[in-house]
């Protein structure tokens, strides 16, 4: 028995050692799977963790003891339920985006010197810091974020030079009021040019005049808008040409107005001229064509409409003639050019007649004018500019305790209202506080009001901005210039106000020419849900602008669909709170695409919200107009500072939401 027991044994070990080297392939081969998704988890662990920080923890303490190289995420894991929505068209990155050192966003974080009371218009610049590092950063991003590091730096200054001159009972820092009109002096010849200043930039509804006599020296002359000259750059953007080209002797040269823009990163773009041949499609700019109607059909064959020049050399053609002779500019005739700036671009008027209407381009808006210039063939009798960018003196302003926003007595308010706003903006802010933010609402502490501005390139405007932001404390600062292709970062600004800083059971965005019914947002509100809300003027089978000139245009890039998800117009719209939580820590986590459509990013971003497994109620209401006003309106856009008033006069009297024009 014993030798078979043996027997045995020496057949089991031999089978051992025979299956020894397969179970050695074996093992090792688990081990290697093992330690490589040990690695895999580990690395993950590692980007996704966040620096917990007190969400109480005020700006203050934020900037006072942080330290420049740190990065802010905070995140909350959001429950996940069954979705009733398909997943659709967000791509999933396959590589999350990673942190990356920006040019000046350190010197942005450098504010020692400030109180804590000053501190209240930064309040967000800690949780956007994370957002602003990212490697997937919107284009104009480290360009927003040096220039403003360079205009912070100068106000800083600029705010203790004022400090000390009030101690010391001195005059403070010198022309620092926003002029409400610019002229120049008498007549000027155009050798070199004429530039005349404009200290704070130009509004809407800003216009500038020019009177003067084409000599015919050069048969031409130009009309530059050009912006704010910074440290490193070769010479300033230009962000209007206007070139005029006079006809030639017996007229037989075709005259002609192009115009352009000149960025020293990209040189010139597509140029625009008028008279325009073949034109098709013509996009409208505030609803006028970008030549005059006439001199496009004076190019048509065979229009006789329009008569011909009381005497036509012989050499001449008709159709020639016919151009000409309704050409604005004229050698030795006089003239009044009317220079305007609209919604959506700018607009020439001569002797009283359109003519040309220029769309504004990405990064080149009104608001960065610093300067006209005027030069070539060309005697200048005058030139004056109005309607300028100018503030109320805040010590002297009557009723400014009224207009200061209220304190928050609750612990989460209904609504918080973030209003989009540029600096030099002041009229169009100082209308919205006279009107609806005077609704009881507001004034209780239920609905709170902020405006979202980023620096400005001029430190005139800057100084003047954070002077109204102290008086009425209803500004938050953004620590970027005020780049249109930036302003999806505001949205982000809001919903992190709203989550974080003013706990909000709804968040609403709007623009500072629109007027809001608050009390019917608020009473809408009370039928609508609590929870996977978008309420507003609903857009669905909206396709990408693919006009590589538009300032709307999105590449394929950006977005490869030929439609976007649904989303609500920009100019008015209302979420709940838990997807701004989700935008807020879907961005401080990387796991959210940013877009710099921000009404469009916002209806992407709802999409992933969806995707992940929440439902989202779309609440379409046709009285939130993108564009007017209408009567029984919630929300009009496109209002200027008067309108505005009215608005608010008439429902005061009439107690009816009728428009005034």
């Amino acid at each position: 028995m014993r030798k078979l027991y043996n027997l045995s044994a020496c057949r089991k070990k031999l089978y051992l050692v025979q299956g020894l080297p397969k179970m050695r392939k074996w093992y090792g081969g688990m081990l290697i799977i093992a330690l490589g998704m040990m690695l895999f988890f580990l690395y993950n662990l590692k980007g996704m963790q966040p620096q917990k920080q007190s969400a109480k923890q005020s700006a203050y303490n934020f900037f006072n003891n942080h330290a420049p190289d740190d990065s802010i995420k905070q995140s909350n894991n959001l429950p996940v339920n069954s979705s009733k929505m398909e997943s659709k068209r967000v791509p999933k990155p396959t590589k999350r985006p990673y942190l990356v050192h920006v040019a000046g966003l350190d010197d942005l974080y450098g504010m020692k010197n400030l109180s804590k009371g000053e501190m209240d218009s930064v309040l967000v610049w800690d949780s956007l810091r994370t957002v602003l590092s990212r490697s997937d950063a919107l284009d104009e991003t480290a360009q927003g974020i040096k220039e403003a590091s360079v205009a912070w730096k100068e106000l800083l200054s600029t705010i203790e030079e004022d400090k000390a001159s009030k101690l010391n009972k001195m005059d403070g820092p010198e022309n620092k009021n926003c002029p409400f009109s610019v002229t120049s002096p008498g007549k000027a010849e155009l050798d070199n040019g004429i530039t005349l200043d404009l200290p704070c930039g130009l509004v809407v509804d800003s216009s500038i005049t020019l009177i003067g006599i084409p000599n015919g020296q050069n048969r031409s002359f130009q009309i530059d808008l050009v912006g704010q000259e910074l440290e490193g750059e070769p010479k300033p953007p230009v962000i209007l040409h206007y070139n005029v080209s006079l006809p030639g002797e017996n007229m037989t040269d075709e005259p002609y107005i192009v115009q352009n823009t000149w960025t020293s990163d990209l040189g010139w773009g597509k140029e625009e001229r008028c008279p325009a041949h073949g034109s098709a499609n013509i996009q409208e700019v505030d609803g006028l064509v970008p030549c005059n109607v006439q001199a496009v059909r004076s190019n048509s064959k065979g229009n006789g409409n329009f008569g011909q020049a009381a005497s036509i050399p012989s050499n001449i053609s008709s159709e020639s003639a016919h151009r000409n002779a309704i050409f604005p500019f004229a050698e030795g005739n006089p003239f009044t050019s009317t220079l305007w700036v609209g919604s959506e671009g700018f607009h020439m008027t001569v002797n009283g007649r359109h003519e040309t209407s220029f769309a504004y381009r990405e990064k080149l808006e009104p608001w960065l004018v610093s300067s006209i210039k005027v030069s070539g063939s060309l005697s200048l009798l005058s030139i004056l500019a109005k309607g300028l960018p100018v503030t109320e003196d805040n010590y002297i302003v009557a009723d400014v305790e009224n207009l200061k926003a209220p304190s928050i007595p609750r612990k989460r308010l209904i609504l918080l209202i973030g209003v989009f706003s540029t600096g030099n903006n002041f009229e169009r802010r100082m209308a919205l506080r006279r009107s609806w933010m005077q609704y009881e609402a507001v004034r209780s502490g239920e609905v709170a009001v902020r405006f979202f501005i980023g620096l400005h390139k001029n430190n005139r405007v800057n100084f003047e901005l954070w002077t109204e932001a102290q008086a009425y404390g209803d500004i938050q600062l953004m620590p970027f210039v005020d780049y249109y292709s930036l302003i999806s970062l505001k949205t982000i600004a809001i919903c992190i106000m709203g989550t974080k800083i003013i706990p909000s059971k709804y968040i609403m965005k709007t623009d500072d020419d629109a007027f809001v019914r608050i009390d019917e947002v608020l009473s809408s509100l009370k039928e609508k849900p609590s929870k996977g809300l978008l309420y507003g003027l609903i857009s669905s089978k909206s396709s990408p602008q693919r006009d590589e000139g538009s300032k709307w245009y999105i590449s394929e890039e950006e977005w490869p669909h030929d439609t976007y998800p649904l989303w609500a117009h920009g100019p008015g719209y209302v979420i709940s709170r838990d997807i701004a939580k989700f935008v807020v820590n879907g961005h401080q986590e990387r796991k959210l695409q940013l877009f710099k459509l921000e009404d469009v990013a916002m209806g992407i971003w709802i999409e992933q919200f969806a995707n992940g497994g929440k439902e989202v109620r779309y609440m379409n209401d046709e009285r939130f107009y993108n564009a007017g006003c209408e009567s029984n309106y919630v929300l009009a856009h496109y209002q200027s500072p008067r309108m505005v008033l009215c608005l608010w006069e008439k429902l005061q009297k009439e107690r009816q939401p009728v428009c005034c024009e």
